[in-house]
């Protein structure tokens, strides 16, 4: 009944052979896969997938039984020029990933250069997507625009720097994984206490969870419930303030002039500006300014 209502809403849309479609899985509530993907995956060739045991249950799901073609992150060359040979044959294949869009975050774009690169067409079949699920629920009324960052650095120190480099007022996207959230949460509470975030926990699926929040108290947000420590986890950094017209209030400045007497110029004024939302150039020069004033003085004792 689904794959009969798929090819009764399609139309007349065209599916050329020797055309590789990268296919949206849902992201994790199996009803949010589109009529369209189904009506694909019946009827290419193969599906060459990330995990074939997710991808087989998918199929199964559905009530489609097609060959499998394994293609992740560790062969994904090596496996990306036979899916092309393939294709030159004229068959049609669809490549998925685990859940939402192949290529994002995910495995896949080494498949789309190398069949671009051989002349074949490519075709996007669009589905669910977890960037723009949370910020749809984001609330973010500041924002110009937004980036995807998708997944920071793994290591403490790297991740730390991304971070301080996430500024603007744009919103960012981030992706995380459970193992390692709470350290995320500590970062952004540490480096950006004032910024809001969005954060939503296994999105589309039973148990969904999304608040937002200023960042330091997404630390105590995560300890609140045990459950939390599970799941994927999508983030939402607000965009800030583009313009600082308004004189700098009297107490940021007091913070800033201690900042800057306890560590680097630069990194005192990226503190002070993930903080209130204000300008980092604005900040850098105001920070020169009471670093060079503070020197002075020390020079005239």
């Amino acid at each position: 009944m689904l794959l009969q209502a798929a090819q009764q809403v399609a139309g007349r849309q065209q599916y050329p052979a020797g055309t590789l479609y990268l296919v949206a899985t849902p992201i994790g509530n199996l009803a949010d896969i589109s009529l369209r993907a189904v009506q694909v995956l019946a009827l290419v060739d193969a599906v060459a997938c990330e995990d074939t045991r997710v991808t087989g249950q998918l199929l199964h799901m559905l009530g489609l039984h097609k060959p499998l073609l394994t293609l992740h992150q560790h062969n994904e060359r090596e496996a990306s020029a036979a899916i092309v040979a393939r294709l030159q044959s004229g068959e049609r294949i669809a490549y998925v990933s685990d859940a939402g869009t192949p290529a994002v975050s995910d495995p896949g774009a080494v498949l789309v250069a190398q069949a671009q690169l051989a002349g074949l067409a490519c075709c996007p079949v669009p589905g669910a997507s977890a960037v723009t699920a949370a910020l749809s629920v984001s609330g973010d009324t500041q924002a110009q625009g937004f980036r995807f960052q998708g997944f920071l650095p793994a290591k403490g120190g790297e991740r730390q720097q991304a971070l301080q480099q996430l500024g603007g007022t744009a919103s960012t996207v981030l992706f995380e994984a459970p193992h390692r959230m709470a350290d995320l949460a500590a970062d952004l509470a540490a480096l950006s206490p004032l910024r809001r975030v969005t954060v939503c926990r296994e999105l589309s699926k039973q148990f969904e969870d999304i608040a937002t929040l200023n960042a330091a108290e997404l630390p105590a947000w995560l300890a609140a419930d045990a459950h939390r420590a599970k799941g994927e986890f999508v983030l939402v950094l607000h965009g800030q303030a583009a313009e600082a017209d308004e004189a700098l209030p009297e107490a940021w400045l007091r913070l800033l002039a201690e900042l800057v007497a306890v560590m680097p110029v630069k990194r005192a004024a990226q503190l002070l500006a993930d903080a209130t939302g204000r300008p980092r150039k604005a900040l850098y020069e105001l920070a020169l300014q009471q670093r060079q004033a503070s020197e002075e003085a020390d020079q005239g004792d």
